[in-house]
This record gives C-alpha cells, structure tokens and sequence, in this order.
C-alpha cells in the first residue's frame, strides 16, 4: 500500500474564493509531474447530498459514473485532472452523522456514548483515508470557510491526522482573502492574518497561503504576510484573478508553488510537463475563430447551474481554436411573435431542466431551429422535447405532452416508466409516489448506436459508448415507429430499449440526447457530440 500523502485545503475570509479551482491546478500539477493523484471533497452541509438542492440554492448537482450526486467541484476535478471520479470523492456533514447513527443503532460502538470526538471525527478521517488508497497524493477541499461552526469536526480531524502521521505526509494550505480597498489603492492583508489565526488557535498552521487578490502582490506584503502567518517567504503564492480557470496551474506554477510542496513532503523537484495543457489555455485565451450559440435555459439568476455545460463548450472551442460565446436567452421570454431573438446565432442549444415553467420557450425555440436548419443541441429535458415538438407539428398530435407537465395527457410521448430493469438487471420501481431523490436513472448508461448517424460518426463509428444520465422521465417507446416514419432518427437506444438520441437526416445537424455529455467533457477529451455540435455550427457559420 501507498504511503499516500494528503494535502488539505481550506478557505479564509469569506467564501467562492476558488477553492475547488485551487485544489484542481495543485493536483494537475502533480499528475502532470507523474504522480497518482486523487481528490476529495468535503461538504459541511447536513443534506447527505445535493440532488434535492435547487439550482439556485447550490449551483448545478455533478453526477459522477457510479451515479453519486455530488457538489458542482467533483466537475472542476474531472474536467482539470481528465480522470473518473466517484461517490468516494464526496461526502457531506449528513452521510457522516448518518454513517454513525447506523452503527450506532447496528450496536457496533458496544454502549458507548457517541460524541463528536472520537466517533464523527474517526469518522471522517477513515473516508478521508479511504478516498487516498493507491494514490501518491489526496487532495482534500475542506468547503465552507475557517469559523464555521459546522466545520470544527473537519478541521479537528486534519489536526488529528497530522499528529498521527507526522509532517511528513501532511501539509495544509491555507485559501484567503487580500481586498483591495479602491478608494485607497490599497492591498490589505489584515483579514488574512486573522484567518490564519483562527486555524492555529485551533491547532492547524498552514504551510503554504494561497492569496486571492485582484492584483499583484509586492515583495513587501509577502513578506509581511509570510511574517505574520508564519509560512517561508516562498510560501505566499498570488492567485490573481485570470482571464481563463485553465490558466490557474500555470499561473500557480509561474509563482512557486511546487516548491513548497517537494520541500515539505522531502522529495525532488517536480517538473510538471504543461506543453498540451499551455496550447489549449491560449487557444481559449486567444482564439483564431468565434462563434454564438443561444443557450435557452431556465436557471440563468445563478449561471452556476450549467458549470458542466458552459466548461464543456469552452474545451470543445478550445479543441478548434474557437471562442464560444453564449447568448443567454430565458426560455420562459420566448414567445412565437418574438422568434427573431435567435436572428443574430449561430446554433441552439437546450439544456436539462425540471418542471414546466419554461417548457412552451423551449418548444418553440426547437420549431425555429428545425424549420430555419439552425444547428441544435437538445439535452434530456431537451431532447424529450424535441420529441414532444415533432409529434406536435409534425405528426399533428397536438395534446402530445409529457406527463411531467400533464399527469392526464391522452398521448404521453414523455412518460415516468413505472417499472424499469436497470442495466445491472437489478428492477428499480419508480412511479410518481416515489420519494423525490429515489426516482432518477442515475450514472452511467450504455448506449447503442444506429451506424451513419449524426452520433455515430461524432461517437467514431462506435457501436455501443458510455453517457451518465440524471433524469426521472423517459421517451415513450411506444411512438417509436410513428416518429421515424415522419423522418425523426432514434439513433440511440439503452440495452433495454430505451430511446438515448434521435435526430433529423435532412437537417445540417439536429440531436437531442437523453443523456448528459457535458458530465464526461475535459479540457484534453471534450465529449465528441458536443465537439461535434460546435464543430458544426462553425461549419455553418462560414457557409
């Protein structure tokens, strides 16, 4: 077994300093000077998970292959780091009480009384320890800020673990905030020195501080903050604010900050090999070619809600030396009498959703695309209506519907599949009395492909592809053969018959996928139907 080394990363001052980002370009780094790197992330909240969190609440919910809802970070990971992770790499404050309320009950703590210490917090480090088995490095993202109460617990089980395991094998950094007072002109550090504070009085001193300012620090603050917080004077590395989340490794790296890291953990000089990784950032930074794509959704007060999707964009653009930029359109503002909004795009794309609000918008967004031949990318809740769209105005069922919208519709050509045969071949029974998080099709599904479709030459002409999936509803097979006979492709279906993709022949590109391609896209592999949807947009904007 490995001797894994943990490097534990918290935040000061306030929150949303780019902890997740931060975590993401250290590991990269690390992978890319050939180590085995894994990532954790620790959520202080009491929900065992995001899934019945509101977008707006908690930002988008990121599915990992296995079928875990986790934090929006475990996107950042997989997108930075190119690299499956699963429900190991998250957990939250909820599944820990819940983990030891069982045991518990089970009577595997033999009477004693349960407390925070030792049982929550032994706890936590054995998930901690657990999510670093086989890897060199475990990087661990503590959410939440420093005086949190609700993250004493994680912050008394970092203390604990570097007793236990020596300084050798453990090293804290420390994310924080340095505020530029405008009026002054001035850089202040004092916030800092507080957060910093407070970690010690606890028993943590951070190694290494990741300052978040908005521009550069001088030779005199580092040493003063290095001063004041105790750290090396090579250890106060400046995160300023960058013009793409992909030039953070190597801003990170420009600064030092692997130096700190092999002296601390006492191994030789990492010399991470960026090449790949630097031509891609300046294709994002510097692109040959531009592009519009109206991205009708519903979630647009918190444009967290679609990191996955918006970052899958910027790697497919990044792939073709394009710059992607997004008209954000409110489905719920699109009317038949005012279509021309999508006059001055390139292509449409429809994201997954839930719930009716918005739904007529997005129906007619796809009827403009169809009838105009505009590129378009429908995604689950997309795709379903672009089945709904079709058998509207093209079969001529009008009162086509999703049950999801109209519990009583007489043609349900979106429906919830009462019982349902999983891929596992284990039965997963999901009906409208459901509980609310027990009735998804979660996590990775096969796909089979029809051959000589759209999907199948951007999948490279494969048969069968992996997509993770995050839904309740379903295509109603049932109106398979009336869909294709009016000309809509389904060019993939599930093992069990499931519809997965349908599309339009004579259409320059028009798909809708039941399945989330943007939970599989990094900057070094974006997803291919993606690539391909953006590919061919700027194929139809230079015609």
């Amino acid at each position: 077994m490995k001797n894994t080394k943990y490097i534990f990363v918290t935040g000061g001052v306030l929150s949303s300093l780019g902890k997740g980002i931060s975590s993401s370009s250290i590991a990269t780094l690390l992978k890319h000077s050939g180590y085995q790197i894994s990532i954790l992330k620790i959520d202080p909240y009491i929900n065992v998970d995001p899934g019945t969190m509101s977008p707006l609440e908690h930002g988008e919910v990121f599915v990992t292959f296995d079928g875990a809802e986790t934090d929006l970070d475990i996107g950042h990971y997989e997108r930075f780091l190119n690299k499956d992770f699963s429900k190991q790499n998250n957990f939250t404050t909820g599944q820990i009480y819940l983990s030891v309320i069982e045991k518990e009950r089970k009577g595997k703590y033999l009477g004693k009384t349960i407390q925070i210490v030792p049982h929550i917090v032994d706890e936590i480090k054995n998930r901690i320890k657990s999510a670093g088995e086989n890897s060199d490095f475990l990087v661990v993202e503590l959410g939440g800020t420093v005086g949190d109460m609700e993250g004493m617990p994680y912050l008394e089980a970092m203390r604990q673990m570097k007793h236990e395991l020596g300084n050798d094998l453990v090293i804290s950094i420390h994310v924080t905030l340095i505020p530029l007072i405008k009026a002054a002109g001035e850089l202040k550090t004092k916030p800092t020195q507080h957060s910093v504070q407070e970690l010690r009085r606890i028993g943590i001193s951070p190694q290494i501080i990741l300052a978040r300012c908005e521009k550069p620090l001088s030779k005199e603050l580092k040493k003063k903050l290095a001063l004041s917080c105790d750290v090396d004077d090579d250890s106060v590395i400046v995160a300023e604010d960058a013009e793409s989340i992909y030039k953070c490794p190597m801003n990170f790296l420009k600064e030092g900050i692997l130096t700190p890291i092999a002296r601390r953990f006492k191994i030789n000089q990492l010399n991470p090999k960026m090449d790949e990784w630097d031509m891609l950032v300046k294709k994002i930074i510097s692109p040959k070619n531009s592009l519009n794509i109206a991205f009708v959704g519903k979630y647009l007060n918190l444009k967290e809600s679609y990191k996955s999707l918006t970052e899958a964009l910027t790697h497919a653009g990044a792939n073709l030396d394009t710059r992607v930029n997004i008209k954000w359109i409110d489905s719920e503002n699109i009317t038949s009498s005012n279509i021309n909004m999508f006059g001055d795009v390139d292509s449409i794309l429809i994201p997954g959703g839930f719930g009716e609000r918005g739904v007529n918008g997005k129906i007619e967004a796809i009827k403009y695309a169809r009838e105009n031949k505009i590129p378009f990318l429908g995604i689950c809740l997309g795709m379903q209506l672009c089945i709904v769209e079709f058998a509207r105005n093209v079969l001529g069922i009008l009162d086509a519907n999703s049950t999801e919208f109209d519990t009583k519709t007489k043609n349900p050509f979106i429906y919830l599949i009462e019982d349902f045969i999983d891929q596992q071949g284990k039965e997963q029974i999901r009906t409208h009395q459901s509980p609310m998080g027990g009735t998804m099709r979660l996590g990775e599904y096969e796909c089979k492909i029809k051959p000589k479709t759209i999907l199948w030459n951007a999948y490279n002409y494969k048969d069968t592809i992996k997509e993770r999936h995050r839904h309740r509803y379903e295509a109603n097979p049932k109106y398979k053969n009336d869909l294709q006979a009016k000309g809509l492709i389904i060019s993939g279906e599930s093992k069990s018959g499931l519809i997965e993709a349908v599309e339009i022949k004579e259409h320059p590109f028009f798909i809708g996928v039941q399945f989330h391609p943007e939970f599989t896209s990094r900057l070094q592999n974006p997803n291919p139907i993606i690539l391909e949807f953006v590919k061919k947009t700027l194929e139809f904007q230079k015609k």
